[in-house]
């Protein structure tokens, strides 16, 4: 067989060549022209005994005459169910080579699946940004996915500045909860204003280079500018956050055009006529499936839609990326192999990834393993901002953006997601229930494990003044750092501990009940962890989203752009 998959004489099928090898339970590829059913049933060549010559080649087509007169002998093993088949036109070829290859790619260990993976692995750009994290972990799991502007390079010709090396212009950040049970994707507008932190990129000649950190800047400037690369968006998120970010996935304007198109098109909904003459969108009010450049014009509008933001164009992402999901989930997709051929290589071509995933096996583990999550519990939401004074730009609105980025860190759920609860988890929560003493009969000496200067005394100061806990006091530092704060108390000192698990918000597993009594004026232990944000900020996140925040489930097919 050559390089193009055609046999000696062009009337060899593909499919025949991908037998099943009862002994190893996997299909393995023939690459030899036999086709009985013997040698389908087991692929194997027989040895060949020592010194055996070679029958000229008139004296073997006799003995194929005279075998095809005879009663066909049983084989030895196990016979092949495979009945033959009429020669298949090339367009059939084609599409049992593709299957097959698929096929192998799954199980591995060919020659042609070799070649395949090495090209798809050739389409991936990879960026060192220092981080070379496992693909897959058994925790939770952060990946910042970033769409640029940028306006060079095949497929980005024509969109305004031309050259332009771009802006982090289209951010989410997607959380995946330890159990994979559930999902969230915060997307961060580009026009908020934050700061961002120094950081050192890797130049093309290898060596390294620090750029200096920005204060007050619009977010979307963490990416291309001044030289920054993915790196520097991703520090600048996990500041904003207080997420710690695994991998990161970057696209341009061509990635939408190219896993539109090859995924058949996506369905989207307009609540409106939309004519949009800078994005060049053109579509009625209703439903309508946008590919290509029609559905890089869908995300990219914002000027006829909601009030004509980047606020509003989020919710037109959100909803194409929900509905861009739906349809790669969907049998259809996936059990076709000329459209999952056609996703991969669209899928590798358009992303830039960190070198931990930076292969075809490294990214299809992460797939796997993320897969897992269900669309119902699947939630993207905006990191909600209010508007600046210039009228250009937002910012952070941190008395709702907090209580969410809590909820995400502490893999809450923005969706109603059913579990078992234990026995034991029902025992530890019945600890914050029951009375709560006076705020002035609380006693408790505060320990620092949080790795943050001065936060015991900040503690103390915030418990004294502002929730009239005045027998309180600074125990200085812990004998080590933890994750989790802790509140270690007696038995007698439960309506104390009450108290200060609900001013501080503390979880049911921050409780650490002992089994002795303690003397009348004896304090309890408050040890700080790292899931301390500050003073009077709740360490237990809340239960549910904070009002008012934008946001669409990924499963739900009824959005439809205002």
């Amino acid at each position: 067989m050559d390089g193009q998959g055609h046999g000696r004489a062009g009337d060899i099928d593909p499919a025949d060549q991908w037998v099943f090898d009862p002994n190893t339970g996997s299909y393995e590829l023939r690459l030899d022209s036999a086709g009985t059913s013997a040698d389908a049933a087991d692929p194997r060549p027989a040895p060949r005994s020592a010194g055996r010559r070679r029958a000229p080649e008139s004296e073997q087509r006799g003995r194929r005459r005279a075998a095809g007169r005879r009663e066909p002998e049983k084989a030895a093993g196990p016979v092949s169910r495979r009945k033959p088949k009429p020669k298949k036109s090339n367009t059939r070829k084609a599409l049992y080579w593709g299957t097959g290859t698929l096929a192998f790619l799954l199980v591995g260990g060919s020659v042609a699946a070799y070649f395949v993976y090495q090209h798809l692995n050739g389409n991936i750009s990879k960026v060192d940004v220092g981080e070379n994290n496992a693909a897959v972990s058994d925790g939770p799991m952060n990946i910042l996915v970033i769409g640029t502007d940028r306006r060079d390079g095949k497929g980005n010709e024509g969109y305004g500045d031309a050259g332009s090396v771009g802006h982090a212009d289209t951010t989410l950040l997607f959380h995946f909860s330890k159990d994979r049970s559930n999902a969230t994707a915060l997307s961060i507008p580009r026009d908020m204003i934050t700061d961002i932190p120094d950081c050192r990129t890797k130049q093309k000649d290898g060596s390294f280079k620090s750029i200096p950190g920005e204060k007050e800047v619009r977010f979307n400037t963490s990416l291309g500018q001044e030289g920054r690369d993915p790196g520097c968006t991703w520090r600048t998120v996990e500041k904003l956050t207080g997420l710690q970010i695994d991998h990161f996935m970057m696209a341009d304007f061509n990635a939408v055009k190219e896993m539109s198109s090859a995924v058949g098109g996506v369905e989207v909904c307009l609540a409106k006529d939309v004519n949009d003459p800078k994005s060049h969108l053109n579509l009625k009010k209703g439903r309508h499936t946008v590919e290509g450049e029609q559905a890089l014009a869908f995300v990219r509008t914002r000027h006829t839609v909601g009030f004509g933001g980047d606020l509003d164009r989020i919710k037109l992402q959100q909803q194409f990326l929900s509905s861009l999901m739906r349809k790669v989930k969907s049998s259809g997709s996936l059990s076709n192999p000329g459209k999952t051929w056609d996703l991969a290589q669209a899928a590798t071509k358009a992303l830039t990834v960190d070198t931990g995933i930076g292969t075809v096996s490294k990214l299809a583990s992460l797939g796997k393993n993320l897969s897992k999550v269900d669309l119902k519990n699947v939630t993207f939401a905006t990191v909600p901002v209010v508007d600046n004074t210039d009228g250009a730009t937002v910012l952070l609105d941190k008395t709702k953006a907090e209580p969410l980025f809590s909820m995400v860190r502490q893999d809450v759920s923005l969706t109603e997601v059913k579990k078992k609860r234990k026995a034991a988890k029902d025992k530890q929560a019945a600890l914050l229930k029951g009375p709560k003493a006076d705020p002035a009969n609380v006693r408790v000496k505060v320990l620092n494990g949080s790795g943050q200067f001065g936060a015991a005394q900040e503690t103390v100061d915030w418990m004294q003044n502002t929730e009239g806990m005045l027998r309180t006091s600074n125990g200085g530092n812990a004998p080590a750092e933890l994750k989790k704060t802790t509140l270690e108390y007696a038995p007698n000192q439960a309506d104390q501990a009450r108290r200060l698990a609900d001013s501080m918000a503390l979880p049911a597993s921050a409780m650490k009940e002992g089994t002795k009594d303690a003397a009348p004026m004896a304090e309890m232990t408050l040890t700080l962890g790292g899931d301390f944000k500050g003073a009077g900020i709740p360490i237990s996140a809340p239960s549910k989203a904070p009002e008012g925040i934008q946001k669409v489930e990924a499963d739900d097919k009824n959005v439809c752009a205002k």
